[in-house]
């Protein structure tokens, strides 16, 4: 059965109290005094409605850190309610209404995920960062059924360095690496997603079977074990500490991106991000030269914030964000941090 979000919690983390208590909630202009959850919302939706800043959805809730973490569901048909009665905004959950036929608020389906679910799922199951170690031991088709150059679903494709079971394999091809913006270390490389495959025969050179093809699979491609995909449910919410990186590339190979993106950053889980951060986008200040009275002078231009990214996925030394909200393109080497 699902529990209702408390409003009476003590204060979240001391971290990022410190970092936030200093500036009072900004409620949206528009906010409205209650919204129904529709299927197709998201957390990121819903609390945009309600802040300017939608990344402190943590606050106006009265959330603690491990509520965070692993908050309650929220399903269509519950009643999002604005109290503004007490000094300083909170939201609450009313009571449900039936918006469709059913409405089942215990049901461990069909709760809201917390940015668009359709945009990261193939980020959420596909091996898309394989870092070098990865890419040596992985699997490797080295031959087709009968010579083919490339294979499709229902054809065979045989595979050296299989050595351990999987109900589903993922097959993809090595692509470009990622290097870090400001060290230009090989952080990982790129996998390039091409399709699935089953093993229907074990052996030092063990035989697959191809489910499903969006490429055509050859000698070269590599294998990995399916991941199970998962609905992101962590609230958004900034990093208690200050995060400081770039973006190391973007989907697609483009120089440039916008809203709705994926972006990959220079920074992972041994840099403390996690999945439902919120970071700040800003474009790095360039220096410009003028001359006074024949001298010539060098200013550095301020760094300037234009967006938000969320980190729905995290790696070692990267991670994937969704770009949320921006007010110009997003290029390689932007820099995201705490905000």
């Amino acid at each position: 059965m699902i529990r209702i979000i408390s409003a009476l919690l003590l204060s979240f983390s001391t971290a990022c109290a410190l970092a936030q208590a200093t500036q009072p909630l900004q409620l949206a202009d528009d906010a409205p005094d209650r919204h129904i959850v529709v299927r197709g919302d998201t957390l990121w939706d819903i609390s945009a409605k309600f802040l300017k800043e939608p990344y402190r959805w943590p606050e106006i809730w009265r959330m603690n850190k491990e509520q965070i973490r692993n908050p309650h569901r929220i399903y269509p048909g519950q009643v999002v309610i604005l109290d503004r009665s007490g000094a300083d905004p909170q939201l609450r959950l009313g009571q449900t209404i039936k918006v469709e036929p059913k409405v089942y608020v215990d049901q461990t389906v069909g709760a809201i995920s917390s940015i668009p679910q359709n945009i990261i799922e193939p980020f959420l199951s596909q091996p898309l960062v394989i870092d070098e170690g990865g890419m040596k031991d992985a699997p490797k088709i080295v031959a087709t059924q009968e010579d083919r150059v490339y294979v499709g679903p229902g054809n065979k494709a045989y595979v050296s360095g299989m050595k351990q079971e999987a109900k589903l394999w993922q097959v993809y091809r090595p692509a470009k690496p990622i290097a870090d913006p400001e060290t230009r270390e090989i952080l990982g490389y790129e996998a390039f997603y091409l399709g699935t495959a089953q093993q229907i025969a074990k052996g030092e050179t063990a035989t697959i079977e191809i489910v499903s093809a969006k490429q055509e699979i050859g000698p070269g491609d590599r294998l990995a074990p399916a991941a199970r995909q998962e609905v992101i449910s962590y609230v958004p919410h900034a990093p208690t500490t200050h995060i400081e990186g770039q973006i190391a590339a973007m989907y697609g190979g483009v120089k440039e991106t916008g809203r709705n993106s994926i972006v990959t950053l220079n920074r992972g889980k041994r840099d403390g991000l996690e999945v439902g951060h919120v970071l700040a986008l800003y474009r790095k200040g360039v220096e410009r030269e003028i001359r006074d009275g024949g001298a010539k002078e060098t200013h550095k231009l301020p760094n300037e914030r234009y967006g938000l990214v969320f980190v729905f996925r995290t790696f070692e030394r990267i991670s994937y964000a969704l770009v949320m909200s921006v007010t110009r393109p997003v290029t390689v080497a932007d820099i995201v941090r705490t905000p």
